[in-house]
């Protein structure tokens, strides 16, 4: 599956619009911004599914975008934001995709 890295630049981004909801409530997230993101690398997952040593080199905004059109017609594309205080760490960011959700978590 293709996998694109993108660090993610400083300050809020007002054109596009989109929502965000807290899963609990079902009420609307207020006071979210975007970003602009750059593309810093692109791979494609082994037959494991994973992509090794993706150059995570500087703390900040990450995003790792998924391109999952030949896995899911429903989600053809999933991005995991993530922030990096320490770059010397390990960071292991999976995608659990299931036909009807997707989920992920910070491994070890």
């Amino acid at each position: 599956m293709p996998v694109r890295l993108e660090r993610g630049k400083s300050g809020p981004k007002s054109d596009g619009t989109g929502e965000t909801s807290r899963s609990g409530t079902g009420r609307s997230g207020t006071g979210q911004t975007g970003a602009d993101w750059t593309v810093v690398a692109e791979a494609v997952t082994d037959a494991d599914g994973r992509v090794g040593d993706l150059p995570l080199t500087m703390p900040g905004r990450w995003r790792l975008v998924f391109d999952t059109s030949a896995r899911s017609t429903f989600f053809p594309e999933v991005s995991i934001a993530f922030h990096v205080t320490d770059p010397a760490e390990h960071h292991h960011v999976p995608l659990l995709l299931a036909p009807f959700g997707y989920s992920t978590y910070r491994g070890s």
